[in-house]
């Protein structure tokens, strides 16, 4: 499989992707734990069907010390053990955050509320910020059917 355009080339991409980037490392450097914020990106990824995203964050998160029996019980996070109170947290808004459009009303107070009893409010921002910044890259790459597989961590 080839990519529609060689985007993070292009000069428009490399320019935005320059950019988004800086917002991430905003994120990365924020109060929410590193673990989470891996989880975060790979299960908004995982919903997105964006293989790109998937193979980095799964590759990211192990390279930090996450284990692959955690990351493969991601998808099921709500019948695993393996996942605290406050990821499942993130996770459940993770979730709703990503499929806004398919629920009626976008994210449900209560699972705010759960969030907000685990987080404070600049991680509570950095949350919201790396939800919608993940879901932009999945976006990116699902358009552009970019090719998944050959990350190494520290790569980008």
């Amino acid at each position: 499989m080839d990519a529609r355009i060689n985007y993070y080339e292009n000069p428009v991409g490399t320019k935005f992707t320059r950019y988004i980037n800086s917002a991430g490392k905003t994120l990365s450097e924020s109060a929410l734990p590193l673990a989470t914020q891996e989880l975060v990106k790979l299960r908004a990824s995982q919903i997105n069907g964006c293989a790109m995203c998937t193979d980095m964050h799964a590759k990211d998160a192990v390279h930090a010390g996450d284990t692959w029996p955690r990351l493969n019980m991601l998808a099921a996070w709500r019948e695993a053990t393996v996942f605290t109170e406050a990821e499942r947290a993130a996770l459940e808004l993770t979730e709703q955050g990503t499929r806004i459009a398919d629920g009626a009303g976008g994210v449900s107070d209560e699972a705010w509320a759960n969030a907000a009893e685990h987080y404070d409010a600049d991680q509570l921002a950095a949350l919201i910020s790396l939800i919608a910044l993940i879901n932009a890259y999945n976006r990116i790459n699902l358009i552009n059917r970019q090719p998944a597989g050959d990350y190494e961590p520290g790569q980008w």
